[in-house]
């Protein structure tokens, strides 16, 4: 997790030094418009405002179609549920207990296909990574390749008790900015599925050391949810909620759900 996050400071750095030198490595297919008798597509790699052959001028069109792979929308905030409804455990699914401060969301986006109606709106959907870590209270051990979320109490005092998921994210998102410039107000918002990619434990005490494990551990094996996001230039905030289960269909908690929330770096 520390190394993702580093990675993810790193990556807005780059990110921001490349947008103060109005730099866009990204594939830009553009659409003319303008001339009534020829119509044409441009295919350009690199600085958009950068002109290779001065002789020539590209056509100018606010519709745009883009297709990008690149490090954006870092999400680093606070993971909590519901259950049944309630921020507050039964006592049948009180195992799950967490320290609500350090049960935590990360994720990232690394490609996005869109398309810019005008200066102040845009549509597009995308691909990235998304991470859910609980911090147990209980000293407890998910136990794996059971047809249903199952744990044993342990002797051990664990100083850290994490549960994890992590999720291939694909959102759908409607892009509102109010500006052009640099200096622009952002609001995001739309529909997002996951696919879960692996579950995990980690554990870490005195007597063991550091344990960790791998499994789906009954976790749902798709979810779908909603998002929205505000900011200004390249920070902001987000929520997420997603409508489904945490859990597998009876493989885990009825009524169980997930709500994330934090800041974001990087729109």
């Amino acid at each position: 997790m520390k190394r993702l996050v580093v990675c993810a400071l790193l990556s807005t750095y780059v990110l921001g030094a490349l947008a103060q030198q109005k730099k866009d490595t990204i594939l830009v297919i553009t659409r003319d418009t303008t001339q009534k008798e020829h119509k044409s597509v441009i295919i350009r790699f690199g600085d958009k405002d950068s002109k290779k052959d001065s002789t020539k001028t590209e056509p100018k069109s606010k519709n745009k179609f883009s297709v990008q792979f690149n490090a954006a929308r870092f999400d680093l905030g606070l993971s909590t549920y519901t259950d049944n409804g309630s921020f507050t455990l039964s006592p049948t699914n009180s195992f799950l207990e967490r320290d609500t401060w350090k049960s935590s969301n990360f994720g990232f986006d690394f490609f996005q296909m869109g398309y810019r109606f005008n200066s102040y709106f845009k549509i597009y959907t995308g691909a990235g990574l998304d991470w859910n870590h609980m911090r147990l209270k209980q000293n407890i051990t998910m136990q794996k390749d059971k047809p249903s979320l199952s744990y044993v109490t342990e002797t051990v005092d664990y100083k850290k008790n994490r549960f994890s998921s992590r999720y291939l994210r694909i959102p759908l998102a409607f892009q509102i900015r109010s500006k052009t410039d640099k200096k622009s107000v952002f609001f995001v918002f739309g529909p997002e599925i996951g696919f879960l990619l692996n579950g995990k434990v980690k554990q870490v005490s005195k007597q063991n050391g550091k344990d960790k494990f791998k499994d789906d551990y009954n976790l749902n094996p798709f979810r779908y949810g909603a998002f929205a996001r505000l900011g200004y230039e390249a920070t902001g905030v987000f929520v997420k909620y997603y409508g489904n289960d945490v859990f597998a269909d009876g493989q885990g908690p009825a009524d169980f759900k997930n709500l994330s929330f934090g800041l974001m770096f990087g729109f």
